[in-house]
């Protein structure tokens, strides 16, 4: 792993770039009641309970020694949308 690492350790050369890539799930979800506000001495109370409305799927790629990044959110997870 220490080897992985030192990679970001090096100088940043166009020629060789660094590029991190990672994709991350997510499930959208909604409230389905409104929160009680808070009171004198109690904080504001959310309801447990929520609606699902889907998923979809965050693919990140960054180029950190260039200050570059490229974010895109998909519906669905394929190879095509990986490459």
């Amino acid at each position: 792993m220490e080897q992985v690492l030192d990679v970001y350790k090096r100088p940043y050369n166009a020629r060789w770039p660094v590029v991190c890539m990672d994709e991350s799930p997510r499930q959208l979800i909604r409230e389905t009641r409104l929160s009680m506000m808070a009171a004198c001495g109690r904080a504001e109370r959310y309801d447990y309970e929520y609606e699902r409305c889907g998923v979809c799927t965050v693919f990140m790629a960054v180029e950190p020694l260039a200050g570059k990044r490229i974010a895109r959110i998909t519906q669905c997870k394929t190879k095509k949308d990986w490459a």
